[in-house]
């Protein structure tokens, strides 16, 4: 099996343990200094009012209109969570499925993203302190724009805040599906060391996190800086290391079957296979681990091949993280106060995509060649083995993902004189820099060995494929490193993401006193510029005419552009007598992009009202955008072939479209180019939602609220058939129903003189829209159990109660809760996810147990088959049962200066392997990597210390 490259790393969990025993002695000699320096600190004031995500205004009530879900540092440690994205990624309004390091050879395998209610990723709204991060410069799926959420210090957060629901009336762009607010360490009691080391039972995933922080004030507490950094290395985990991703599937309804490796297929007998080696795979035996064999597949042929090639991929990236994080404060006099914050982040993050990403054939450059010995059209295809590669195989052609990000603000803030009003002006700056380290295979270089080595000189052309007398004994052969070597490499693309924001607010928490309290108004006015540019390496820009780069299989496409933006919001909070409150806002955003002005005013309308003290009824309506984003408008210009009926020319011979089967023109080849398009209007939705909230005592509280989303203009690459059939409808007059206006549809369909297609242009459009209704229940419980201490419960349940897409105008709504196809079409798997945790605490010590949820999803024949009742081999198309994990911690508090902490998560190694009977022996990933991971059970042990206080 592959060798990982961390032989040589000590255990991260016995580094871990050494620096725990080491600093357990050291804290003796500060436990006294520590508790004299405890006695004189001052004590915190707590204030009256509060600032949470969901309103600009100050506010005693912490339960408003807006729902808001709070995970605390302390919930973070205690429930095992391991980083910013896990926290997000559990959450019970994580529904849909996600690509990340589980996907081998996406577009983003080295980023981590989350969305809420099986939404994209790109519409929640991302802060940090309040203020947008950074996005991602490369593009979810290939096409959409959203934020990596990897690279924030999670042990320097200080709590976590997620709104769901529309709020761009208070937050602008992207805040469709909701808001996260993450919200870093403001105070810090001296200097904290904080150390984990971490491991997975079954092997792989080695981790070790150290992280610093300390806090600074001058003498007369004017001045206060708090500051921290963290460090964080993680091995990757091969699919070599979990019996689910080692091999292909030896579970499934059909019998296991092995790669590909060394195959030739014949074009002249429907792709059936051909086998040419003489010494039946005994030359390559050695290669993959000596797991290479003569194999086969029904109906097909014979060729070599391994039943353990997929465990020559990642399926969790490795990664080394380095950020550091300060705050700072400054007061000028009574009513001026300086600040800055700094969050900068460093991170390398590894993977391998494995030997079916990793392989060279003839039908990328020549569709298939003649072979005049065997007269038949012929396609080779060979993959490459570790022995290929020496050395340690795959871990030495990694690809690596650097990141460098930093989001920087300085501001001033302060009261206006003596009155009510309160100011905070303040200039941001994010940058996010990404350059993709890639693995290539030089296209040039890798045909001419092939030519040379296997393929032979061209012998001419035979009905317009070349012609070669290929050496199959030579085909059938390992190679050295150094051939290798001699046609493979690494390419660098590089991209970045920037925003600059000048951002003013004025608040008035006392504006003027009403029967139930006083009213409150907050004003922003922003503005600011944001940019975009994706270049990739050259070698791998595509050639306009043969639409092949310098890279083998693989193309990238150029963009780069920028805008001014710049926003107006308004908050009105009115307590029109003391059970009722009532909530407006509005806001005005205004982008100019090339010579062109898009705007999109939103607004929101949200009541609270309390009839008794323990009930609130709460509810809001309004509505939220997305404008189009950079990469939206300025992706660059890429070509294909494609084939579409030409609906047009069928109808200049009496057909129409429906009845085009017999048409000479029903499968008319074309070429075709695809870019963003500046001519793209926002996505639009209209959202409310409505709750209950009951709080009869303070250690218990139950929220039940319901959400609609009804969203529209939804941005989407218009496809071939849709254009053709506009421009059809206009040409012929008709009234047109399809997803492109006349005027674009002539413009971007171009016909020769004899009506031929000369070349399609299929760019972003606005198309589609999107219906969601979702109930989420949140329950909050202390138990006091006197001498016994206490339990704390906490609970979060989200259904989704309707969700349907229309993909293009005129189509009937597609069902994502029942239609199974399309539920892993747009990956929206869960109905229901939920979420638990258990707290007893007592004396020192902390004893945490956390479930996370999945509700029942489609299975894999239900996907393929697109139906619940399709059955093969004793196998049932349906749904797969609700799947549980649990994580269990305990604290223990050895002083008042040291913490120890052993953190279980996934205790029960619970894996999704009862999935893979429902695949066929072909898969190598048997198991839904969406929403689902085999990683099994990980330990940590956790030391924190501080200092003295």
């Amino acid at each position: 099996m592959p060798v990982s490259n961390n032989r040589l790393r000590r255990s991260r969990l016995s580094a871990a343990l050494c620096l725990v025993f080491a600093l357990s002695v050291v804290q003796n000699a500060q436990a006294a200094r520590g508790a004299a320096a405890q006695e004189s600190a001052s004590t915190a004031t707590d204030l009256d009012a509060v600032t949470v995500t969901g309103s600009l205004i100050p506010q005693t009530q912490l339960e408003n209109f807006t729902p808001v879900t709070v995970v605390s540092a302390e919930d973070i440690q205690a429930r095992g969570f391991t980083s910013v994205a896990d926290v997000l990624q559990q959450s019970s309004f994580q529904t849909g499925g996600l690509q990340g390091g589980q996907t081998s050879a996406s577009f983003t395998q080295g980023a981590e993203a989350a969305g809420m209610f099986g939404l994209d990723p790109g519409y929640t709204k991302y802060l940090i302190d309040g203020r947008p991060m950074a996005n991602y410069p490369a593009l979810y799926n290939g096409s959409d724009t959203f934020n990596n959420i990897s690279g924030i210090p999670v042990d320097l957060v200080d709590r976590i805040e997620i709104l769901p629901g529309g709020q761009s009336s208070l937050y602008g762009s992207d805040a469709i599906a909701g808001v996260v607010n993450v919200i870093l360490k403001k105070h810090a009691d001296g200097l904290s060391l904080n150390v984990r080391g971490g491991m997975f039972s079954e092997g792989g995933g080695d981790s070790l996190r150290v992280t610093a922080s300390d806090g600074f004030g001058s003498a007369d507490g004017r001045f206060n800086l708090v500051a921290g950094l963290q460090y964080e290395t993680r091995d990757p985990i091969w699919g070599h290391q979990r019996a689910l991703t080692r091999e292909f599937n030896d579970a499934g309804y059909t019998a296991q079957t092995a790669s590909r490796d060394y195959l030739i297929t014949n074009g002249s007998a429907r792709n059936t296979y051909v086998f040419a080696d003489p010494s039946r795979c005994e030359n390559v035996g050695g290669q993959f681990d000596g797991s290479e064999q003569l194999s086969s597949r029904a109906g097909l042929g014979q060729y070599c091949g391994s039943f353990l090639t997929p465990g020559y991929r990642t399926i969790r990236n490795g990664k080394d993280a380095l950020q550091g994080y300060a705050h700072a404060t400054s007061d000028v006099n009574d009513n001026v106060q300086l600040y800055g914050d700094l969050l900068a982040s460093h991170e390398d993050v590894d993977y391998a995509t494995g030997s079916s990403y990793t392989w060279w054939g003839t039908s990328a450059k020549y569709g298939y060649f003649y072979d005049p010995d065997r007269k038949s059209l012929l396609n080779l295809q060979r993959a490459f083995s570790p022995e290929d590669i020496g050395g340690l195989g795959f871990a030495d052609i990694m690809n690596t993902d650097r990141n460098r990000s930093w989001q920087l603000t300085l501001g001033a803030q302060g009261r206006l004189g003596a009155s009510a009003w309160d100011w905070d002006v303040g200039v941001t700056s994010t940058r996010y820099e990404l350059t993709e380290h890639r693995f290539a295979r030089f296209a040039d270089a890798i045909d001419t060995y092939f030519v040379s080595h296997v393929l032979g000189p061209q012998l001419g052309v035979n009905r317009g494929y070349p012609v070669f007398r290929p050496n199959y004994a030579a085909f059938y052969s390992p190679m050295s490193p150094s051939d290798f070597a001699s046609f493979t490499g690494y390419v660098d693309t590089r991209s970045e993401t920037k925003d600059d924001t000048l951002r003013a607010q004025f608040t008035n928490a006392s504006l003027f006193p009403l029967p139930g309290g006083e009213a409150g108004l907050a004003v922003v006015v922003e503005g600011g510029k944001q940019g975009w540019d994706y270049t990739p390496d050259a070698r791998l820009l595509q050639d306009p005419v043969t639409l092949k780069s310098g890279v083998w299989g693989q193309t990238s496409v150029s963009g780069s552009g920028d805008r001014d933006r710049y926003a107006v919001t308004g908050e009105l909070r009115l307590p029109l007598w003391n059970p009722l409150t009532v909530t407006l806002s509005g806001r005005y955003d205004a982008f100019d992009v090339g010579g062109q002005t898009i705007d999109k005013p939103t607004y929101s309308l949200g009541v609270e009202y309390r009839p008794v003290e323990s009930i609130l009824l709460r509810g809001k309506y309004g509505t939220a955008f997305r404008a189009p984003t950079l990469s939206d408008v300025f992706q660059g210009l890429s070509g294909f072939y494609g084939s579409n009926t030409d609906y047009y020319r069928c109808s200049l011979d009496g057909y129409v479209p429906g009845n085009t089967t017999d048409c000479a023109y029903d499968n008319t080849r074309y070429f075709g180019q695809q870019s963003g398009n500046p001519e793209l209007r926002p996505i639009e939705a209209h959202v409310w939602n409505a709750g209950v909230v009951y709080a009869p005592a303070s250690n218990f509280s139950l929220s039940v609220d319901y959400f609609r989303w009804d969203i529209r203009d939804e941005v989407d690459q218009l496809s071939a058939d849709q254009l053709l059939l506009a421009e059809y409808f206009c040409r012929t007059g008709q009234a047109n129903t399809a997803s492109a206006g006349c005027d674009n549809a002539l413009a971007w369909v171009t016909r020769g003189p004899n009506y031929e297609i000369t070349r399609l242009y299929t760019p972003k459009v606005n198309v589609s829209q999107q219906k969601l209704g979702a109930l989420t229940v949140s329950l909050n419980y202390v138990l006091d159990l006197s001498r016994w201490g206490s339990l704390a419960f906490a609970g979060n349940y989200t259904n989704n109660l309707e969700h349907t897409v229309t993909p293009l105008p005129g189509d009937e709504p597609v069902d994502l809760l029942r239609d199974p196809y399309a539920m892993w079409l747009y990956d929206a798997y869960a109905k229901t996810r939920a979420d638990a945790s258990l707290a007893w605490r007592l004396g020192r010590w902390t004893t945490t147990t956390y479930a996370n949820r999945i509700g029942s999803t489609p299975n894999y024949l239900a996907y393929i088959s697109d139906s619940w009742d399709y059955q093969t081999n004793g196998q049932h198309a349906g749904r797969w049962a609700p799947y549980t994990t649990w994580n269990l911690s305990f604290n223990y508090d050895a002083t008042d200066f040291l913490r120890l902490s052993l953190l279980v998560n996934n205790v029960l190694d619970k894996m999704p392997d009862a999935q893979a009977a429902n695949y066929p022996g072909t898969a190598a990933t048997p198991y839904n990597s969406a929403l689902y991971n085999p990683y099994g059970r990980s330990m940590y042990l956790e030391m924190r210390y501080r200092f003295g206080q």
